[in-house]
């Protein structure tokens, strides 16, 4: 399974978001530090989900960090987050 996959499924799982997209954005960062060849390094995540109800900007981040999974956040060089209020 793709990293961006593994990354879709445990999102989903923990989360259960109304909307979630995740980009594979390695490829404009060619060249740069944690770059490597095929991909799975830098990542944007776009998610809205009622579970962040109440929860500060951190909080929200913590939690999809905690959903993506350690052993995996350990695989990629950089996570942009972007929320979407519900």
């Amino acid at each position: 399974m793709s990293t961006e996959n593994e990354i879709i499924t445990n999102i989903r799982r923990e989360i259960q978001p109304a909307f979630l997209k995740v980009e594979d954005q390695s490829e404009r960062h060619r060249g740069h530090a944690g770059w490597r060849e095929g991909g799975g390094t830098h990542f944007q995540v776009t998610i809205s989900s009622e579970a962040f109800e109440g929860m500060t900007r951190i909080q929200r981040h913590r939690r999809i960090h905690e959903a993506i999974s350690s052993p995996l956040m350990k695989r990629i060089h950089a996570l942009s987050i972007r929320i979407i209020d519900v």
